[in-house]
Formats: structure tokens, sequence, C-alpha cells
């Protein structure tokens, strides 16, 4: 594997996923691995779970990492011919060169726009860095996916499921702001790689991008997809049609004890305590939210562990 920029470069998701539970019982099994090896993360936008996990799970390989909050450094310009006259001061074409040469591998985050919806499935920024870096590049959140959680996620379900086919929903929540498909995308692509009953509910108008969902069933009545569910992922995200709009906050969709019944209830976090779901399923012993945070550095560092194997055996 060069790059991990979305689920589809995965050949193999059930050995990636062993890989990281092995990683788990012992992380410091292959310290050596990326000895002498840099990554520099790069963010365009703030990020926690992502940000530390990610350098624990580098760190734990051995690895030197370096951080830089783009923006609160300099303005980067991403478009061809353009004449840089405004408030951009270099342009990705030099940046992701020179950036290569201080790094082993590059780690992006940068989320979309959801005001321009070709700017934003352009993946413009990420797909700059792969067409310029002259290394790996991860990718930790973009415009359209977040293939790092999505990995995080598949580890957690494996380690809780009791069934070999699993049911798995995706259900919508309210939310004040208007948030990105990222994650609900990268996870419906997941679900369709593992072996899962899987379903997706949401309120009529926040359909995801049908070339995501392909034939994922979709149940309108939340009540009705959540019985018998073995596993239940509640994330928030606007409308793909219209894009990026809250279309209702219907407050009537937010997961309760009740709605949950024995599922095991999955986020991503960060939260909004009984807006998206109530304290009693956030703090119920039927909730994995800290088990899948705790699963994002060894998720990360399966991928690391991947790429850095790639870059030893040239």
């Amino acid at each position: 594997m060069k790059n991990y920029t979305s689920i589809s470069v995965l050949s193999n998701l059930e050995e990636m996923i062993q890989s990281a539970m092995r990683l788990k019982q012992n992380p410091l099994q292959n310290l050596e691995l990326g000895r002498d090896k840099t990554m520099v993360m790069l963010f365009f936008n703030s990020s926690l779970r992502t940000r530390l996990s990610t350098e624990k799970a580098a760190r734990q390989l051995g690895m030197h990492v370096s951080i830089l909050n783009v923006n609160e450094a300099w303005q980067l310009e991403f478009e061809e011919g353009t004449k840089m006259n405004m408030n951009t001061s270099e342009h990705i074409k030099e940046a992701a060169r020179i950036l290569s040469l201080y790094a082993d591998i590059l780690a992006v985050r940068a989320f979309p726009s959801l005001k321009d919806k070709q700017l934003d499935e352009s993946e413009q920024v990420l797909k700059s860095f792969v067409k310029y870096a002259t290394v790996p590049i991860i990718n930790m959140e973009s415009a359209t996916g977040h293939p790092l959680q999505a990995l995080a996620d598949a580890l957690t379900i494996t380690e809780h499921k009791s069934t070999k086919k699993p049911k798995v929903v995706l259900s919508w929540a309210p939310h004040s702001k208007a948030l990105p498909q990222s994650v609900p995308n990268s996870f419906v692509e997941m679900m369709q790689l593992m072996e899962a009953d899987f379903s997706i509910t949401h309120p009529k108008g926040y359909e995801l991008n049908p070339n995501i969902t392909k034939n994922t069933k979709i149940n309108y009545n939340q009540d009705e997809a959540l019985e018998h569910a073995d596993f239940v992922y509640v994330k928030n995200w606007s409308s793909y049609e219209p894009y990026g709009k809250i279309l209702n906050k219907d407050e009537t969709w937010m997961m309760t004890k009740a709605k949950l019944g024995n599922a095991k209830f999955m986020h991503c976090l960060p939260i909004r305590r009984n807006v998206v779901a109530t304290d009693e399923v956030i703090d119920h012993e039927n909730s994995l939210i800290i088990q899948q945070a705790d699963n994002r550095t060894f998720a990360t560092q399966a991928i690391l562990q991947e790429v850095l194997n790639g870059l030893t055996s040239k």
C-alpha cells in the first residue's frame, strides 16, 4: 500500500483488522519499523482524536512526528494557472514536493466547504498532495471520507459482535450545525465490505450520495429500522441534495434507550449530549464510544505499518 486515501485501497480488510488486533495486544512489537522515519501531519481543520491517535500510532512504530496547522502557518494555492496576487503565498506544486523532502509520510486533514459540491467531491486538497508529493499520503479525513475512522469502526464491531452477520444500522440524528458526510460515507463503504445486515435510516431528504450507498437498504422509519439491531451507529450529516443544508432538526430522531433496545451504541465523537443521543444512551454499558476512540490508534497503526513495509521493501 502506497497511499491510504480511501477504503477502496484496502486489498484485504480482514487481514487489516487482524493486524490491528495484534498491534492492540502488543503496540510496540514493531518499534524498529519506523526508526529514522518521519511523518508530517498537516491540519487544514481542527482535530482531537485523529490528531492524537495518529501521532500515537506513528510513535508506537518508532517514527518521528511533526505537526503543522496549515492555515495558521501559510495559505496554500491549489488552482492551476492562477495569478497569485491575493492571499495565497505558496502553490501546492512547490509545497508538496518540499514537504516530501522533510517527511517519509504525509498525513492530511481537510474538511469540505459544504458549499460547492463539485469542488468538494473533486477532493482538491487531498488529491493535490497525492499528485505532487513524492511520499505516501494518509487521509485523516477529507471532503468526502474518513477511512481511518471507518477502519476503527470495523475493528470495534469485529471485537464486539456475537453473531457472524450482525445487524448494523446507521441512524441520522439532529444537530445544530451542518456537518460533512465524510464519516457516514466511509462507514457505509466499510459496511459494504463486511459481512453484516446493514441499513441506513434517516428522514426523507437526507439521502447520501447514491454512488456511495448503491444498493444499501434505506428505511425512513427509524423505529422499524432499529428493530433487533446489534449495532446502531448514530451520526448527523447535512443533506446531499440540496448540498450541505440543514433540512430539519427533528428532535424525535435523537437516540434514546427505548429506541436502542439491547443494541450496541456507536458514535465517532464528539457528541452533543441530549441532542444526538441521551445521557442514558451515551453512559450505558452498551455504549462503545470509548472503545471506538481507543481503536483509532491501532487501526491507524495497522495502516502506517503497511505503508512503512512498502517503503522498506523498495
